[in-house]
């Protein structure tokens, strides 16, 4: 087998994993997290301020979440940079949100 008929095999097997990842979210195996993604590190669909994937802009910012593994979230134990301690919310806080 030549080596770019490897490569492309690869690649298809990695699409598929991902595309099976994928559909696991979708499964309750993960939750969203709000509060506990770094500036710029959320996923998409933040709240107010932030427009989708990335654009968080402060850390542990209160509307913009992570998916976590399912069950995590609220067990979470957050420290800021200014040594206050917080847990993730699966609902949007207004913790942290970014001067308007």
């Amino acid at each position: 087998m030549s080596q770019v008929k490897s490569i492309a095999i690869l690649g298809a097997i990695t699409a598929a994993v991902a595309a099976n990842a994928t559909a696991a979210l979708a499964d309750g195996d993960q939750e969203k997290c709000f509060g506990v993604a770094l500036a710029g590190q959320n996923d998409c669909a933040a709240g107010p301020g932030t427009t989708c994937a990335g654009s968080s802009t402060v850390d542990y910012q209160g509307n913009a979440w992570k998916l976590v593994p399912a069950g995590t979230c609220e067990t979470m134990e957050l420290t800021d940079g200014a040594g206050m301690m917080h847990k993730g919310s699966l609902e949007a806080t207004k913790m942290n949100l970014p001067a308007s």
